[in-house]
């Protein structure tokens, strides 16, 4: 098949008009008419390409768009390294934390329904969160520490989940006596419902008060019990009626069905054990679902999914959420004297504090500042990624938006400074 005829079927696939040729056969975009070095770009690729060469991934999948039109789709290395299986470019990755902007979006459809207001007390859904407390270190006359618990100065809120600045933690950054109890806690444990993980958490100590630190977080898993809870439907189901099926995601969801097995892409083995990472497999069911990191997706859905944000929250004539919505998401909701926890400073780029140009809307981190941090971008772009290797960034500014799908955690970090880089780099226009 032929790189136009690749291209002007991607196009078809994100709901992007294009020029038609002859009969009905799209045709494609070069990078030059929407900006782009197509001599620039090829560092990009070069890049990838020397990467799968050398072991460092398995393989990816790279989704460019600029002005509602695609610029780069493509699929680089391999699907499956260990079958010698090629990477496509409808492979089917687990997202990871790309799993929250949409479990955020589903929640504020409600938010656009009245049926939860963002200033509501998550103990309006699930009272038993009205009762957690907040782990605090009193130090004694003799200078020693003694950990000790307080009642919640406010209620977190449904916007702190969404933030968040619940006081919620995850055990897996950092070590501490509250993080330590989410792995006794098995707050993560697979065969669990979203009740049964909320109701868990909530007997937990909370690290932080409400509102006062920016700490990453399960947050969006109890903001996915709280839908749950509104909705009276499951998440998966919920997310599926709501934001899946209106925007043709036939490929987004907590699994996908076994016929789309051969599909999905596996890590390579990595690290200092040289073991492939403990991804499960894209067809994979668990009993809970995960608005924080559960879900699976490819790359022309995802964009899809961006396409939305950028049209102003709808797609083929299909409304998800308002133009205001959008606004308020992709604005700073952090206030001005949040602190940082005591351990984000591990997100490096990522983190969302001003002395790296960047605070956190609903959902996804957003850049306040041109400079501060190393990593290229504009005022007001909003991204994230996930731990197994996947990113993704929208610059309204640019009137840009990238995808990037791989499963290979060890070069996450440097992916997501490194892509960034060659794409801007490659904007000559």
């Amino acid at each position: 098949m032929s790189v136009v005829r690749v291209l002007g079927l991607a196009a078809l696939a994100l709901g992007i008009a294009v020029p038609a040729v002859g009969q009905g056969i799209p045709k494609a975009q070069s990078p030059e008419e929407v900006g782009f070095s197509s001599v620039r770009l090829k560092r990009l690729s070069d890049r990838i390409n020397e990467d799968v060469k050398d072991g460092k991934i398995p393989g990816a999948v790279v989704l460019i768009a600029r002005n509602g039109r695609i610029v780069m789709f493509d699929a680089f290395g391999y699907r499956d390294r260990e079958a010698k299986a090629p990477m496509q470019t409808d492979s089917i990755f687990r997202v990871a934390s790309m799993s929250k902007p949409i479990t955020s979006v589903a929640a504020m459809t409600l938010v656009e329904e009245g049926k939860m207001s963002l200033a509501d007390p998550v103990a309006k859904y699930i009272p038993a969160f009205g009762e957690t407390r907040v782990s605090v270190a009193r130090t004694n006359p003799d200078g020693t520490v003694q950990m000790g618990l307080e009642p919640q100065e406010r209620p977190m809120t449904i916007q702190d989940l969404m933030r968040h600045t619940s006081g919620l933690t995850y055990g897996a950054i950092g070590a501490n006596a509250v993080k330590q109890s989410y792995y006794d806690m098995k707050v993560m444990d697979a065969d669990q419902t979203n009740a049964e993980m909320a109701a868990k958490l909530a007997k937990l100590a909370l690290l932080y008060q409400p509102g006062t630190h920016w700490e990453y977080s399960m947050s969006t898993d109890v903001l996915g019990r709280v839908i749950e809870v509104v909705s009276g439907r499951p998440l998966d189901k919920f997310i599926e009626e709501r934001i899946a099926k209106p925007l043709k995601l036939g490929d987004t969801g907590f699994d996908v069905s076994p016929d789309k097995k051969g599909r999905g892409a596996h890590p390579q083995k990595e690290g200092p054990r040289n073991e492939a990472p403990p991804i499960p497999d894209v067809t994979y069911r668990s009993t809970w679902k995960s608005g924080g990191a559960g879900m699976v997706s490819t790359a022309a859905d995802y964009a899809r999914f961006l396409q939305m944000f950028a049209n102003g929250g709808e797609l083929d004539g299909v409304r998800i959420i308002s133009r205001k919505t959008i606004d308020l998401m992709t604005a700073d909701n952090l206030p001005p004297d949040i602190k940082m926890g005591d351990d984000m400073w591990r997100l490096g780029p990522l983190e969302p504090s001003p002395r790296m140009g960047q605070g956190f809307g609903l959902g996804f981190a957003v850049r306040t500042e041109q400079g501060r941090n190393p990593l290229p971008g504009s005022p007001y772009d909003y991204h994230w990624g996930g731990v197994w290797g996947t990113y993704f960034w929208h610059d309204p500014r640019e009137h840009l938006y990238v995808v990037l799908m791989m499963q290979a955690p060890a070069a996450s970090e440097q992916y997501h400074s490194m892509l960034r880089d060659l794409v801007y780099q490659a904007l000559v226009n």
